[in-house]
């Protein structure tokens, strides 16, 4: 088989050649159609070995051509035209820096509470404990566990600019205010 093999190899490096137009990619081709025809030869006769090597050849190139097909539009053929809509995973450097500072702020957000409310805040948020171990560990009630909570991340949002600080609401009705009555004096009679 080595020796048919031998004899044909240029043959079929020109061949593989002629489909791939990539002599080097012609070259891998032919080197594994012989693997697959010498582990071939080993399981059946073959009754024409050199056509049934090309055929190895012929049949290597065009699924080697197809997935390089496939490749290319898989990059270029998008939706929008090009590589252009495939976007880096890594965040950009002014995304680096925005994250740094909000980092900072929320560290300071959090220096500026009061003890108590912000191991609450960072045993709840941080270490994800719940708030029933929350209100173990600090020695308080649920219900105070709670409010602690949300005054320390509501302090956090405002800091970082999330939200406005809570304003209480503005009562309104639906209808006109009555304006309060204006004393009279008594009529004399």
């Amino acid at each position: 088989m080595l020796l048919l093999y031998n004899a044909h190899r240029g043959d079929l490096v020109n061949y593989a050649n002629k489909i791939l137009r990539d002599r080097s990619s012609a070259e891998d081709v032919v080197q594994e159609a012989y693997l697959r025809f010498s582990k071939a030869s080993k399981t059946q006769i073959l009754v024409e070995p050199a056509a049934y090597l090309q055929r190895i050849v012929r049949n290597l190139c065009l699924d080697m051509k197809r997935k390089t097909q496939r490749e290319q539009a898989r990059m270029i053929d998008t939706d929008e035209g090009s590589l252009e809509s495939v976007r880096e995973t890594r965040p950009s450097p002014e995304s680096q820096v925005a994250a740094r500072e909000e980092l900072h702020l929320l560290r300071q957000a959090l220096a500026e509470l009061p003890e108590r409310t912000r191991k609450a805040v960072e045993m709840y948020w941080y270490h994800d404990d719940t708030m029933r171990d929350v209100a173990e560990h600090l020695g308080i009630s649920l219900g105070l566990t709670h409010s602690l909570v949300a005054d320390g991340l509501e302090h956090c949002r405002v800091r970082l600019n999330r939200t406005h600080p809570k304003t209480p609401p503005k009562a309104t009705s639906s209808k006109k205010a009555i304006p309060p009555k204006k004393a009279t004096p008594p009529k004399k009679e």
